[in-house]
C-alpha cells in the first residue's frame, strides 16, 4: 500500500471512529488567520493552502483523486516522464554523426555500421516498463506534497468537495459520509478534464485521452492524434520517437497554430523528416473501434485507420456539481470561474484559481495564482497576476520556449518593434552536439530598445528561456542583455549575440 492510500485509510478511519453521525459540521476553533478552506489539490490548491499556513490560518484542502491535482497526477509531470524517455531515443539519432556506432545488440544481432543508433533501439522500448516508471515517479511525487502539506500543518481530507455556501464547504468522503467544513475563505481551484467528443467516447483501451496514455502495454502500431495544439504535438513527437507510427490530425494549417510562426514550421518540418504524417486542415468528427483498431471519420468523410486514437481537443473546466451558481459565484459562458487579477470572485470571500478559470493553463499560473489569492484574502503584501513576465514551454523535440508578447500580438497592437534571429546551428556548442535545428528570436521596442518578447527552439529551451524572462519581466533592455557575459562554448551565447544584433547607435 502507498503513502498515499494509507494516509487516506487512516484518515478515513479516523472520521469513522470519531464520527457517527452522517454530517457532522466542524466546531470552529476560530484561528487567528481564520479558516481557509481549499477545494482542489493541484499547484493552485496546495501553493495557496502553503502559503495561508506561513499567514496563520487553519487550513484544510479537499482532494478527491491525490495530491497535486492533474498536473502531477495526469498531465505535466507524466507526459513531461514519457517525452523524457522519447528524448533519448531522439539523441540516439545524432550518434553516427557524433562518432558512436552501435555494432550488435546486447543480444548478438548484427547491425549495419552505418544504422542509425535509434533505429536499434526501437525494437527495444518496453513500453510496460515505461508507464510503471511514469506512474511510480507520479506517486512519488504526490506522496512528496502531501508530506509537505502535512509538515506544515495542513489539513488534507480525501473526498469531495461542494459549496453550501460562501462559508460552508460540504466534504463527500469515499465511504458516503459527509461533513461540513466552516470557512472565512474559500479557494476552489478543480482545474479542468479532457474534453470529449460525442461520437468519439473514450474507451481507455483504443480510443484515448491523454489522462489514459499510461495504461498502454505496448507501442501502438499506428497511432492517430488528434489535435495539433500543444498536447497533441508533444504526444504525438514523443510516440514518433518511441518507434510508432504516428498520424496528426490538424484542423489548421499547421501543426501549434497558436504559437510563433517560425517556431511552428520548424517542427511541422521535422515531423515530416522523422516519418510523420501530418494531415492539415483535417478535421475530426468520430471514431469508432474495429476488431484490431480504430476507425477515425473526419468531417470531409475520409476516414483514417490505426491501432489507437488519442483525442487531444482541449480540455473542459471541472466546475459542474460544485456549487458554485447556488452560492452565486458568476462563470463565463465556457464554464471557467470569473476571477479578478487577485483570483477574487464575484462573491466576497470565494476565490478561484487554476485551470478552471481559465486565465492561462499553466501550472506555475495556477500556482501564483492561488498564493496572490491567499495573500489577498488574509491581509499580506500583494502584487496582482501579470501575464507579461509568464514563459511558457512546450516539450517537443526541439522544444519551444516563449515569454512575454508575441510577434503575432505585436502586430495586433501596431506596435513598434524590431526583431533579430539566429539559428542554433551556427553556435559552436550546438556543433559540437549535434544540433543542427532551432533559433533564438527577440523582439525589442523600436525606440527604448525594451525587450518585449522571445521565443526559443532547441534543445532544453525550458532552461534557456529564463534570461529572457528576466529581461521582459523587469524591462531590460537588449542593450543590457546583450552586456551580460556569457560562457564560451554555449548555447546561452547565441542569446547574447541576438541582442548584440538589436543594438542601435545613439544618435547625438
Amino acid at each position: 500500500m502507498s503513502s498515499q492510500q494509507t494516509a487516506a485509510t487512516a484518515d478515513q478511519n479516523h472520521v469513522a471512529a470519531s464520527t457517527a453521525a452522517s454530517t457532522v459540521r466542524e466546531a470552529p476553533d476560530h484561528p487567528a488567520g481564520g479558516r481557509v478552506v481549499v477545494v482542489g489539490g493541484g499547484p493552485g490548491g496546495y501553493e495557496a493552502a502553503l502559503v495561508a499556513r506561513r499567514l496563520g490560518a487553519h487550513v484544510t484542502v479537499v482532494e478527491r483523486s491525490g495530491l497535486g491535482g492533474s498536473a502531477v497526477l495526469t498531465d505535466v509531470v507524466p507526459s513531461k516522464t514519457l517525452i523524457a524517455t522519447a528524448e533519448w531515443m531522439t539523441i540516439a539519432d545524432r550518434a553516427p554523426e557524433l562518432g558512436i556506432r552501435l555494432d550488435a545488440l546486447a543480444d548478438g544481432d548484427a547491425v549495419a555500421g552505418d544504422a542509425p543508433a535509434a533505429a536499434v533501439l526501437r525494437h527495444r522500448i518496453d513500453v510496460p516498463a515505461v508507464n510503471a516508471r511514469v506512474k511510480a515517479l507520479v506517486s512519488a511525487q504526490s506522496a512528496d506534497i502531501r508530506g509537505r502539506l502535512e509538515r506544515e500543518g495542513v489539513d488534507v481530507v480525501t473526498g469531495t468537495g461542494r459549496l453550501v455556501d460562501a462559508e460552508h464547504v460540504a466534504v463527500t468522503e469515499a465511504d458516503g459520509r459527509e461533513r461540513v467544513l466552516d470557512a472565512d475563505v474559500v479557494l476552489v481551484a478543480t482545474g479542468a478534464t479532457p474534453r470529449v467528443l460525442p461520437d468519439a467516447r473514450p474507451d481507455g483501451e483504443r480510443i484515448l485521452t491523454w489522462t489514459q496514455m499510461y495504461n498502454l502495454t505496448e507501442l501502438p502500431q499506428r497511432l492517430i492524434v488528434v489535435g495539433s495544439g500543444v498536447t497533441g504535438a508533444e504526444f504525438a513527437g514523443a510516440y514518433t520517437s518511441l518507434g510508432a507510427d504516428v498520424v496528426l490530425v490538424s484542423s489548421r494549417d499547421r501543426v501549434l497554430p497558436g504559437e510563433d510562426a517560425d517556431a511552428a514550421e520548424l517542427i511541422e518540418r521535422i515531423f515530416r523528416q522523422r516519418g510523420m504524417t501530418v494531415m492539415s486542415r483535417s478535421r475530426a468528427s468520430a471514431a469508432r473501434r474495429t476488431a484490431d483498431g480504430v476507425v477515425v471519420t473526419l468531417e470531409d468523410g475520409r476516414t483514417v485507420e490505426g491501432s489507437h486514437v488519442l483525442f487531444a481537443v482541449g480540455s473542459v473546466p471541472t466546475t459542474r456539481d460544485l456549487g458554485l451558481e447556488e452560492a452565486g459565484v458568476r462563470l463565463t459562458p465556457s464554464g471557467h470561474v470569473e476571477v479578478d487579477k487577485v483570483s477574487r470572485t464575484n462573491v466576497r470571500g470565494v476565490y478561484a484559481a487554476g485551470d478552471c478559470t481559465g486565465v492561462l493553463p499553466l501550472a506555475s499560473v495556477a500556482a501564483t495564482q492561488g498564493r496572490i489569492a491567499m495573500s489577498h484574502a488574509l491581509g499580506d503584501a500583494v502584487r496582482p497576476l501579470s501575464l507579461r513576465g509568464i514563459s511558457a514551454n512546450i516539450f517537443t523535440a526541439p522544444e519551444i520556449a516563449t515569454v512575454g508578447l508575441s510577434e503575432t500580438r505585436l502586430q495586433q497592437m501596431d506596435a513598434h518593434y524590431r526583431t533579430s534571429m539566429l539559428p542554433l546551428s551556427r553556435n559552436p556548442r550546438a556543433k559540437m552536439l549535434g544540433v543542427r535545428d532551432g533559433f533564438i528570436k527577440i523582439f525589442a521596442h523600436s525606440g527604448t530598445g525594451t525587450v518585449l518578447g522571445a521565443v526559443v527552439v532547441g534543445p532544453r529551451a525550458s532552461e534557456s528561456i529564463f534570461p529572457l524572462t528576466l529581461a521582459v519581466t523587469h524591462r531590460l533592455t537588449a542593450d543590457e542583455v546583450a552586456e551580460a557575459s556569457t560562457v564560451y562554448p554555449s548555447m546561452s551565447g547565441t542569446i547574447g549575440e541576438v541582442a548584440r544584433m538589436l543594438h542601435q547607435r545613439s544618435e547625438d
